[in-house]
């Protein structure tokens, strides 16, 4: 499947903690920081294709000046307080709920479209896992279901986000339990789950351990107190101060 492949090759491998080679954002000097705000940088992120394929063309219904609310069972928030929380224009907000509505017409996405979507963009690898964390991290409350509102929000941060908004964000990607702490077992979980779903169809071919590489040295410099866990202080500080584990994070943005 062509989008995948692209979605893939797009990643580097060494963000997995393959400690031979250099990530792409230092050679090209890019900083994962920058800012993405036009078209073609939204339609890298899977989560972003997969409603976009099912929007209606632009213009093409007298709904666009504001979204259309009568055929959901939940209905989001007004378009203006949205584009207050997010950092999307009013036309992408039109553009995402059409194709949300579109693909969960309750207005409500569970964890199965999850995993059915990134299926999809990843067909060589098993993408289970991973969409199950991804799910849990957009679902705030824990219901079993994400609202558009929730949806577009947690969107917003990852792709327009400022450092520390996406910091957070990982933070609670990787603190599985949300017991406020990352251990060494939920850190490396969500990193195997990558692995399965890209690590192997990468290129060159990652080593079977870079994933429990790249979690020993996260937390040799995360866990400043050697207590065992990283609370959200020593993550934030510490991914700030360290480029490494900056050019790091880009990951995120290969597997959103």
């Amino acid at each position: 499947m062509q989008r995948a492949k692209e979605v893939t090759k797009a990643a580097d491998g060494s963000l997995l903690g393959d400690p031979g080679r250099t990530p792409l954002s230092r050679k090209e000097g890019v900083k994962w920081q920058r800012p993405r705000f036009s078209r073609q940088a939204l339609m890298r992120c899977c989560l972003v294709k997969w409603i976009l394929s099912s929007a209606a063309p632009q213009g093409s219904d007298s709904s666009d000046s504001e979204l259309e609310l009568s055929t959901v069972r939940h209905q989001p928030e007004g378009l203006d307080q949205l584009q207050t929380q997010t950092k999307f224009t009013k036309k992408e907000l039109q553009s995402l709920y059409r194709g949300f509505k579109n693909e969960c017409p309750t207005g409500l996405v569970d964890e199965d479209t999850f995993k059915l979507i990134y299926s999809q963009f990843f067909p060589q690898g098993d993408a289970t896992t991973y969409a199950h964390f991804l799910f849990n991290a957009f679902d705030a409350d824990g219901n079993g279901a994400i609202r558009f509102e929730d949806f577009v929000v947690g969107l917003s941060i990852l792709l327009r986000g400022t450092v520390h908004e996406k910091l957070k964000w990982a933070f609670n990607l990787y603190d599985i339990n949300k017991d406020g702490y990352i251990t060494k077992e939920e850190m490396l979980a969500i990193m195997k789950s990558i692995y399965d779903m890209m690590g192997h169809h990468t290129y060159p071919i990652l080593r079977e351990d870079a994933p429990l590489e790249h979690v020993e040295r996260f937390f040799q410099k995360m866990d400043r107190n050697q207590d065992g866990v990283v609370t959200i202080e020593e993550f934030l500080e510490t991914c700030q101060k360290d480029e490494n584990i900056m050019n790091s994070m880009q990951l995120f943005e290969n597997v959103i």
